[in-house]
């Protein structure tokens, strides 16, 4: 298990750059034995390039070609060792069943854009056939499908280094959508990423593909220049809101603009109501205690904001939650830099008006320990809102409102999250609905009794929201739907069917379910009587 450090092009290992990093015990802040070249531009360049190369073969690859390129990914990435699992151990402080359980679900949901792939439905097909006798015009014969956009710049994320990084959900959608990927890989766990890149080189190798269909680059500096390069189409990013705000502004500013896909920010707030309190106010306290601390808190779906109603039953509930969170112990983070931002905004919290602390304790030691403030519901109405600036790690803010009318006053005008919780007793689900209802227009998933950590891979998932949770509300960067992000559709009118994409052509060799003159069809076409019939081949 050679670690080199260079970039990944082209199917070759390249370092052309004098500069070097190394990769660090995210413990302890001490250098590890490897050591990483920085990109140059012109590496950027190149890696672009050869995936501008690698689409005009890839994007036209068979489905099952295609599929079983993506198994072949998963099938690699299920092979690395034990050796893998330490180093990714020790680059970012994650505990072994953790980093197990991560790699299983980052193969996993490669084999679920595999079937994705199969199934074929993502490729959209529509087709209305000729009307030649239409009065008072005829109608030609129009079959619309979607196709990949182009090579797309994935970045790899620090809280999942591997289910949302090197061959994560986004460069598994992008992949499947026949998309090659050029990916930066995060420089908390270049290790890691060169172990997983590696494995993605030997699916590559072994599927035939074009070797542009995927690339990697080291270094911070590669993130702008690759966006910039006219050969990538689209962006997928996890991450800051400053970060995805600066790669958004560097995309519409190219002479072509391109998409970018950021899931930034979110505190996924969850509502108490006092009935559920009464019923499980316990129980709804260890619940949320260990929401706030998985992974030090580390989720993008992490509960940082809890809002309830004022009275007995929430105030007994803070003080067991309180009890809870400072029973828990204080934990690794992934890097230094996330623990020392994350200690600047418990301090920034701490510093709000009429903010109170309730548990944990405001640190500087190497150990991010969990905290818990109260804070006037006057602070849910800034205009800056800062109880929505989301503090990465293991934190949350309780907020009494004195009543519901106040509380539905109050969720329109929250920012856009990625997901809410409502807990609420059998006798109050009639007041759940109308809140259920605001909470629509506010966040990407609404979970009824249960907490928002944790994010199922399946096709009915959504893992986006309005922003600041992501850049486009109307997307989602888990679950088979994460695919639609690098498609477009392309309308062939007039074309004789030799010279359609198979998608498209009368006897569907795919055996698709299509939209053909209005009715779904899973059949081909055949010429009957002068007259497109449905009917199965």
């Amino acid at each position: 298990m050679e670690i080199l450090g260079k970039q990944f092009i082209d199917g070759k290992r390249s370092e052309e750059s004098g500069t070097r990093f190394c990769s660090l015990d995210a413990a302890t802040g001490e250098p590890l034995e490897y050591e990483f070249f920085v990109a140059t531009d012109a590496e950027i360049s190149r890696a672009a390039a050869t995936a501008g190369a690698a689409f005009t073969i890839y994007r036209k690859s068979g489905l099952e070609e295609r599929a079983q390129f993506l198994e072949a990914i998963a099938e690699e990435i299920d092979s690395l060792d034990d050796r893998f699992v330490q180093i990714v151990m020790r680059e970012t402080g994650l505990p072994e069943p953790r980093i197990r359980g991560e790699r299983l679900r980052t193969s996993n949901q490669l084999r679920l854009f595999s079937a994705v792939v199969r199934r074929g439905d993502f490729l959209g097909a529509r087709i209305d056939t000729a009307l030649p006798d239409r009065q008072p015009l005829p109608r030609p014969d129009i079959r619309q499908y979607r196709i990949g956009t182009g090579p797309v710049a994935v970045f790899g994320a620090a809280n999942f280094p591997l289910a949302f990084s090197v061959a994560g959900g986004d460069t598994a959608s992008a992949l499947a959508a026949g998309c090659p990927v050029v990916v930066k890989a995060h420089s908390a766990h270049p290790t890691t990423s060169e172990l997983v890149a590696c494995a993605v080189v030997r699916a590559v190798e072994r599927s035939g593909v074009p070797k542009g269909v995927f690339a990697m680059l080291f270094g911070d500096n590669a993130g702008a220049a690759l966006v910039r390069c006219p050969e990538i189409k689209a962006v997928g990013f996890t991450g800051s809101l400053a970060g995805g705000r600066a790669l958004s502004e560097i995309a519409a500013a190219r002479p072509e603009p391109i998409p970018v896909f950021a899931e930034m920010s979110s505190v996924n707030p969850v509502i108490l109501l006092p009935g559920a309190l009464r019923e499980r106010g316990s129980v709804i306290a260890s619940g949320l205690a260990a929401s706030v601390t998985l992974g030090a808190g580390q989720f993008c779906t992490n509960p940082g904001l809890v809002i309830g109603i004022a009275g007995e039953p929430f105030d007994t509930f803070c003080q067991m939650l309180s009890l809870e969170i400072m029973s828990r112990p204080p934990l690794v983070m992934l890097s230094r830099p996330i623990l020392l931002n994350y200690q600047e905004g418990i301090r920034r919290l701490s510093q709000l008006s009429g903010m109170e602390l309730l548990g944990g304790a405001i640190t500087e030691g190497d150990r991010a320990a969990a905290c818990l403030f109260r804070a006037p519901p006057e602070l849910l109405r800034c205009e800056t809102r800062p109880l929505e600036d989301e503090v990465f790690g293991p934190v949350t803010v309780l907020v009494a409102v004195k009543d519901l009318q106040e509380l539905r006053e109050i969720i329109p005008d929250l920012g856009g999250h990625l997901a809410a919780g409502l807990f609420a007793a059998a006798s109050e689900l009639s007041d759940a609905g109308p809140i259920v209802e605001l909470l629509e227009t506010r966040v990407g998933r609404v979970i009824l009794n249960e907490f928002p950590t944790g994010v199922e891979v399946c096709d009915a998932m959504t893992h986006g929201g309005p922003f600041p949770a992501t850049s486009d509300s109307r997307c989602t960067s888990v679950g088979t739907l994460a695919i639609d992000r690098f498609l477009r559709p392309v309308c062939y009118q007039g074309y004789p069917d030799i010279m359609l994409p198979p998608a498209l052509q009368d006897a569907n060799p795919y055996g698709l379910l299509r939209l053909v003159n209005g009715k779904w069809s899973a059949g081909g076409i055949r010429l009957a009587d002068d007259k497109h019939e449905i009917g199965r081949h």
